[in-house]
């Protein structure tokens, strides 16, 4: 930017009368500027997103009444890993989904061949779709106009065993025994893509991949399509099946796990002084996000609304947040911004809260640079109980923030023995609170800097 001439000696001409007028023009006052800027939210019904359906995987099941009412409970899902044998790694736990069942919702042929990550997101999908009145085969189904639907389910490793066992046969058997499915099943689209076929959905279709930010960049994208007239309805979300010997071994290396090995349902401790890490999860949740006159015009159950969101990247480190909290921070007032909402008005925050030594006070900071009065704000972690999902964390977190705004009731953070003076919130410590949500934010991050915030609300017609 050019030094004013002033600063740099130049002596200018006498201003013109035009531009004497014009600085005798009122200038507008603090207040108007206030009024002006005052957040407004949509109203046209063809832009308001709401939520329709929700759909998930977990490791409290595949039901999302018995996932909110286990977590409602403060129940740990975290226990030892015994899919294979991890006794030779320094962690040897995690929130490992057992006893999953696809049966109703993928035939048994395909089933055998996928991917978990895959079987997590067409079932989730397709649950999500049952919630909306969608199933497939029904009248609603059938009548609605499939080149405006879309899906966009993302993930951030993919078909990981797919890819692993893949590998393993190449260096073992020699590239004959790689399966054919090799790369249709590890490529990160490849859920989107089947569960569009699956329901018959031609409308936008693609996969974000923004690691442990993955789901709420799908949402925010899908609700501008919705936004721009592009789709009327969109499955988006996150799918994640990373629990494997060499997910667990890479975040090992990464020195990100916690060790707590004697006791791993206290292993997730967000904002606790003795966290060591995150704990690993898995699973998928997604939303169907539907543009509120056509919603209203086909009589759909309407569950809550997407007010708005915001996507940006720190641009500083691969794995640690900003030291002064500015990509997020600013990440949080662009979703306010975009969502018609002013600060005071959001009094719930389901937070990233990995239980990592930097990142949950990094994030506190950040969301305290945007929120003056924290008093009336309840803020909870939903990984202290399911562990940290990865791409498919935002998709659980957000059912669960709508399931808040739904029941009036907050989960508990659970762990929290001895909290950091700093986190100057509620952080509804070990036991649920009843709470009626006005404004709430969803916050997701993932390494490479990438930044996420959504806005939920109740639904107001």
């Amino acid at each position: 930017m050019q030094a004013p001439a002033h600063t740099l000696g130049l002596r200018l001409p006498p201003p013109s009368s035009s531009a004497r007028r014009r600085a005798r023009r009122p200038v507008r006052t603090a207040a108007a500027a206030a009024t002006q800027a005052a957040p407004r939210r949509e109203t046209d019904p063809r832009k308001r997103v709401v939520i329709t359906g929700m759909g998930l995987v977990s490791v409290f099941g595949s039901d999302v009444g018995a996932f909110y009412d286990r977590l409602l409970q403060g129940e740990s899902g975290v226990g030892p890993i015994d899919r294979f044998d991890a006794g030779s790694f320094p962690t040897r736990f995690a929130a490992q989904i057992r006893d999953f069942s696809s049966e109703g919702y993928i035939d048994g042929k395909n089933d055998r061949r996928l991917d978990d990550c895959l079987r997590y997101c067409i079932v989730s999908g397709k649950k999500a779709l049952e919630n909306a009145g969608l199933a497939k085969g029904s009248d609603a189904h059938v009548k609605l106009d499939k080149v405006r639907a879309g899906v966009l389910v993302g993930t951030g490793m993919g078909g990981l065993t797919v890819f692993s066992d893949g590998v393993q046969n190449l260096i073992e058997k020699g590239y004959r025994k790689i399966s054919p499915f090799f790369i249709p099943y590890a490529i990160t689209n490849m859920g989107s893509a089947l569960l569009a076929m699956d329901v018959g959905f031609m409308g936008p279709n693609y996969s974000i991949s923004t690691a442990c930010a993955t789901s709420n960049y799908c949402f925010y994208a899908a609700a501008n399509h919705i936004r721009r007239g592009e789709a009327d309805i969109i499955v988006a979300g996150g799918t994640e099946a990373a629990i494997i010997p060499i997910g667990l071994g890479g975040f090992v290396a990464c020195r990100a796990l916690s060790q707590r090995n004697d006791d791993p349902t206290t292993a997730s401790r967000p904002w606790d002084k003795e966290r060591d890490g995150f704990v690993m999860g898995e699973g998928a949740g997604v939303l169907v996000m539907e543009s509120l006159e056509h919603a209203m015009k086909r009589d759909a159950p309407i569950i809550a609304e997407y007010l708005g969101g915001a996507v940006n990247c720190d641009a500083y480190h691969m794995t640690d947040p900003r030291s002064d909290g500015l990509g997020v921070s600013s990440c949080i007032t662009k979703s306010l911004e975009d969502a018609g909402v002013a600060p005071e008005e959001v009094n719930y925050i389901n937070a990233h809260a990995t239980s990592t030594l930097a990142g949950d006070l990094a994030e506190v900071r950040a969301i305290k640079q945007v929120f003056n009065n924290t008093s009336e704000i309840k803020i909870n972690s939903t990984k202290s109980m399911i562990g940290h999902c990865l791409g498919a964390a935002g998709g659980l977190e957000a059912i669960a923030t709508v399931e808040a705004i739904t029941t009036g009731w907050v989960h508990p953070t659970i762990n929290q023995f001895n909290p950091e003076p700093e986190v100057e919130f509620d952080t509804v410590a070990n036991e649920k609170k009843q709470h009626e949500v006005n404004v709430a934010i969803s916050n997701s991050f993932g390494f490479g800097g990438h930044n996420s915030v959504v806005v939920f609300a109740p639904f107001k017609a």
